[in-house]
């Protein structure tokens, strides 16, 4: 109850103090090629329930291929380019927490092509909590898109190193999860993406 409370305070006073941000980066997406402002895309929540996540759509309207994105891919927009780089397509994510569809803190929603390789005892874990914007496994793997790019097979690289070892920290978080330790995650997470930037 109090990490519901905690989510939905928290996604609303993020939206309200982001909203020129979010109202910017929508202007970016709209001008620089046609197409809707979102990307909606199937994730698995909470109980192995499917969901469509909200973020700002980076690549081009139609664009298919692999669930992957790996180094400069022709897909990705200008605009996508660096909303990608500084994380702002992933704002929308706090429409998701009001819904109750995600919370701040919890295991990255994969897709379902990712989700159907989870062990058994892991997938039980992972998905017995909401899906979080932000979580130990992904700053942990905040270079992933560079790891990928790096990889001779990206997909392989992805499903057999990256994949597991999130898999371990999401389920090790999973059981420990508490709102403490969410504000030190959310804490961690502001200083690695101010890092990061810089």
């Amino acid at each position: 109850m109090a990490k519901r409370l905690f989510d939905l305070v928290g996604a609303a006073l993020a939206l309200a103090l982001l909203s020129p941000l979010l109202l910017l980066a929508a202007l970016a997406v709209r001008l620089d090629t046609p197409g809707p402002v979102f990307f909606r895309q199937e994730r698995v929540g909470r109980g192995g329930v499917p969901f469509r996540i909200h973020k700002f759509r980076t690549m081009r309207h139609g664009a298919g291929g692999a669930p992957l994105t790996v180094g400069d891919d022709p897909r990705i927009t200008r605009s996508g380019a660096f909303l990608r780089r500084t994380r702002i397509d992933e704002l929308p994510q706090f429409i998701d927490v009001l819904l109750g569809r995600m919370s701040l803190v919890g295991p990255r929603p994969e897709v379902p092509r990712y989700v159907a390789l989870y062990p058994p005892e892991l997938r039980q874990r992972v998905l017995a909590v909401r899906p979080g914007i932000t979580d130990p496994a992904s700053l942990a793997f905040i270079d992933e898109a560079a790891r990928l790019a790096a990889a001779a097979d990206p997909e392989r690289e992805y499903v057999e190193v990256i994949l597991p070892a999130k898999l371990r920290a999401s389920a090790d978080y999973a059981e420990q999860a508490s709102l403490w330790n969410d504000l030190g995650v959310l804490w961690a997470t502001l200083r690695r993406l101010a890092g990061h930037r810089t």
